[in-house]
């Protein structure tokens, strides 16, 4: 894959012309019949996951909405031994369901608490019961927070071990501090240790330099892709190396530096605030929260093209079985929320 920030730039030149211009931000549904709406009402989702036909969406208050086709939505609370705090950017955050759900019922949550007046996060298993979800067990906690900038995306890999996303917590240094757990991807094993081949002895640190990074995914070769945002502009998606030093704050965007990595794809001076991202058909799909877009990036360096602009703000992507779902996120604080929203929309090509 090549560098594609000028070809991105121009893209949203033509597509949005600024990331002030005002774009339709309503619920309803495009023209396109691939397009359908399956979940309304949503309250600030961030993160979907899939299991035995019924869909689970974290939502940022502290709940996760179920849907299975042909019933109705149901919302149940989660239950922390530490409270979930919705601040700015923060709340119940990234979610994944771990192997073996449907035996067990347990899985894995990144949410935002505070303690002694400082904001943190912290990574949790919850069990899921009749009428809420519990935690059952800490994995790792202070990890630093702020009213900005927590990251919170959590996947299980291909190597079956934890990759975790975490922001600079409104420090920028922190990033370039291995020793900091802020501005980072870890990863840790499901006990909540280091995991075993960590680049640095004893360290949950996998990759350092990042600003805000919100998605996560591999390739069908078992490559790791991450997207992240920049200062209001130069947004990036990142091959992810073990150890390497992706830059922030000291280089942004296409600069180089030694010892630094560049990113594959960047937005140069406009921006389109990507959270998740998955793989659909070989190609990187992006959740886009300013650009308010799905996006649809090739890996060969083609030029970008957008699945739809007409349900505003996106927070998460996800593929099951050869099909697209998205949430959108209006309701955040950020959007321009209107009946019905927040949405889990299906995308059938």
């Amino acid at each position: 894959m090549k560098r594609a920030g000028i070809v991105i730039m121009l893209f949203w030149l033509a597509a949005c012309s600024s990331d002030q211009v005002q774009q339709d931000d309503g619920s309803a549904a495009s023209n396109d019949e691939s397009f359908q709406t399956l979940v309304t009402d949503l309250k600030s989702p961030w993160d979907i996951e899939y299991d035995q036909q019924t869909f689970y969406i974290s939502e940022r208050e502290g709940t996760i909405t179920s849907w299975t086709e042909g019933e109705e939505s149901v919302r149940y609370p989660v239950q922390t031994r530490k409270e979930i705090v919705q601040r700015g950017e923060g709340g119940l955050l990234g979610f994944k369901l771990l192997p073996g759900f449907k035996d067990h019922q347990r899985a894995l949550a990144y949410h935002t608490y505070e303690e002694e007046g400082s904001i943190m996060n912290r990574i949790i298993e919850i069990e899921r019961n009749s009428d809420q979800w519990k935690e059952t067990s800490v994995l790792l906690e202070n990890i630093p927070g702020a009213q900005f900038h927590n990251g919170g995306r959590i996947e299980i890999g291909p190597d079956n071990q934890i990759y975790v996303t975490t922001g600079d917590s409104l420090n920028e240094s922190l990033a370039q501090d291995p020793e900091s757990l802020a501005g980072k991807i870890l990863r840790l094993s499901t006990d909540g240790t280091a995991a075993e081949g960590n680049p640095f002895d004893s360290s949950y640190v996998y990759s350092y330099g990042h600003r805000n990074p919100q998605g996560l995914t591999w390739n069908k070769d078992g490559e790791l892709y991450a997207a992240e945002h920049g200062p209001d502009n130069h947004d990036e998606v990142n091959l992810i190396q073990p150890g390497q030093n992706y830059g922030w704050p000291q280089i942004v965007g296409d600069e180089e530096r030694e010892g630094m990595v560049t990113p594959l794809f960047e937005t140069g001076r406009n921006t389109w605030a990507p959270s998740g991202v998955v793989f659909f058909r070989e190609e990187l799909i992006v959740a886009s929260l300013r650009g308010k877009a799905v996006m649809k990036l090739s890996p060969s360096g083609g030029d970008p093209e957008t699945l739809t602009e007409q349900y505003g703000r996106i927070r998460d992507v996800e593929v099951v079985d050869d099909r697209l779902y998205f949430i959108t996120n209006n309701t955040d604080g950020r959007g321009s929320p209107e009946s019905e929203d927040d949405q889990l929309v299906k995308y059938s090509p």
